[in-house]
């Protein structure tokens, strides 16, 4: 069995890195699985796991526990856990997953409208900057929950992973001008925006949980609404306006611009329209 106390160092490595609590929690299950089935993590015993995964789960099931193992991989060589060349350089490779030529559960620019004017009609301006925030910076949910009235008047909050790499989270003018309003309105001079009634940090499951309310309140398909669906409307918007990829990757802090590319992809609907509008033969 994996120690306990690797386990938790683990976990540190991962928040480090700023993953979210839920891929916190599913990377060190997947940790744990691999030790119930081998006691040292090799090259070789790292190819079985592959195998052992394959026939019992879906592929992206699969590739969720493989990126988990080949972080593990990473932290032990780089916290000198394990001493090994071979390991260090070695990664457990994913297994292709048949993507959808559309994406139809991303929250559409129409609702994400409508979704703000509703709550600015209700005057439900905690819940406004949040959408707002999520949609117009492309935070990721546990980044979100970390702005302070401080970073407003900064315009930017730097987020700062082990290895001294900073990623840079900007804010527009025109958000901060509007919510450093609210702060004065509410009498915030300093410290974080979005607590909880008890006075504090309100929990990513519980702002997933509230805009799904909200959403079947205001009408909106609450499948298109969850935290990681802003952000995707951040890229798609940015993407629409400036088809800087590279830049839009440094943005959303991805290491790889293959991960930014799924943001080209279009729904359903609006694969549609952009053929009624381009097949006229």
């Amino acid at each position: 069995m994996v120690n306990d106390e690797l386990i938790n160092e683990f976990r540190k490595y991962l928040k480090k890195k700023n993953l979210s609590g839920n891929s916190i929690t599913a990377y060190v299950g997947s940790v744990r699985l691999f030790f119930t089935l081998y006691n040292e993590v090799t090259p070789e015993n790292l190819q079985q796991y592959k195998s052992y995964l394959i026939p019992r789960y879906r592929p992206a099931t699969v590739n969720q526990r493989i990126y988990a193992i080949n972080h593990f991989s990473r932290f032990l060589t780089e916290t000198s856990e394990v001493d090994s060349i071979v390991l260090s350089s070695y990664r457990l490779p994913s297994v292709k997953v048949q993507q959808k030529t559309f994406l139809d559960t991303i929250i559409s620019n129409e609702d994400y409208e409508i979704f703000k004017e509703k709550l600015k009609e209700e005057k439900n301006y905690f819940w406004y900057f949040i959408v707002r925030f999520l949609a117009a910076t492309g935070a990721r949910v546990s980044e979100l929950i970390q702005i302070k009235e401080e970073h407003l008047k900064l315009g930017y909050l730097d987020l700062y992973s082990k290895g001294g790499k900073i990623r840079r989270i900007y804010f527009p003018d025109s958000l901060c001008e509007e919510a450093l309003a609210w702060c004065l309105e509410r009498g915030v001079e300093s410290g974080f925006l979005f607590l909880n009634k008890a006075g504090h940090l309100i929990t990513p499951r519980g702002i997933n949980y509230q805009l799904k309310h909200l959403a079947s309140r205001y009408g909106i398909n609450p499948d298109t609404v969850y935290p990681h669906s802003f952000r995707h409307r951040f890229a798609k918007n940015f993407l629409a306006r400036n088809n800087d990829i590279s830049l839009l990757a440094d943005l959303m802090g991805h290491e790889s611009i293959e991960t930014t590319r799924i943001y080209l992809t279009r729904s359903s609907q609006e694969q549609q329209q952009l053929l009624d509008e381009i097949i006229t033969w």
